[in-house]
């Protein structure tokens, strides 16, 4: 069988370095495409453009914020989405004080004061573990690259998502749910809401790792996206 399409979709201040290790692995399986979440500044935008370059039927695997627009493709349009998986993400709007450090974010980087991904935020990002190593130094990196004015753009998209909940019993592709065992910036009690609203989703732990499965587990994310993929 030739290649399916899998359309990946990165996090906030993330690129294509994010998914470059499990997309690298699944090569043989999947034809892969990322999206580009950097220009837009709602989620109802950030679908649509994605949806114009993307290919007509897909598997649609995305983590963190490229959760909120797949919900958004979802609405968009469904019938172009065969497989569905979503990691370390929620379907949820941000509870009060979420929302309030993101606005507090967004009003520090408006005024100038930008610094992305910074090594104090890096264990809310990673698994302990890897604060110090190269994961910690390329999750900075990729931050730095993604820059300011994308990062206004996503925040601003974020804060103004709609709730994603009612779109739960909706869902019957087949899905996959994964988040990291010690995620600290979207708990697993997120993951564990959507397992139980959509019908028959698959649900997937990371041990020992953060909010980056694809960059801080490489291998086990590939495995578990071949699987995905293989299901019928």
């Amino acid at each position: 069988m030739p290649p399916y399409p899998l359309l990946l979709l990165p996090g906030l201040l993330c690129d294509a370095r994010l998914w470059r290790d499990p997309a690298e692995a699944l090569a043989d399986v999947a034809d892969i495409h990322h999206g580009d979440l950097t220009r837009d500044d709602s989620v109802a935008g950030m679908a649509a453009r994605v949806l114009a370059a993307a290919p007509p039927v897909f598997a649609l695997a995305a983590l963190s914020m490229g959760g909120y627009v797949a919900f958004e493709i979802l609405r968009q349009a469904p019938q172009r989405v065969a497989k569905l998986a979503l990691l370390d993400t929620s379907a949820r709007l941000d509870p009060p004080k979420r929302l309030a450090v993101r606005r507090a974010g967004l009003t520090m980087a408006e005024s100038g004061r930008f610094a992305g991904v910074t090594r104090k935020l890096l264990p809310q990002l990673v698994h302990e573990s890897r604060v110090d190593g190269t994961v910690g130094e390329e999750v900075m990196a990729m931050a730095q690259r993604v820059g300011r004015d994308a990062f206004l753009r996503q925040q601003r998209a974020i804060i103004g998502r709609p709730d994603s909940l009612p779109l739960l019993s909706a869902i019957t592709v087949p899905t996959l749910l994964g988040v990291g065992e010690d995620d600290r910036m979207t708990l697993p009690e997120e993951t564990r809401l959507m397992h139980e609203r959509i019908p028959g989703a698959h649900l997937h732990v990371f041990a020992r790792c953060g909010h980056l499965p694809p960059m801080e587990v490489p291998r086990e994310t590939a495995a578990v996206l071949r699987d995905w993929l293989a299901a019928v």
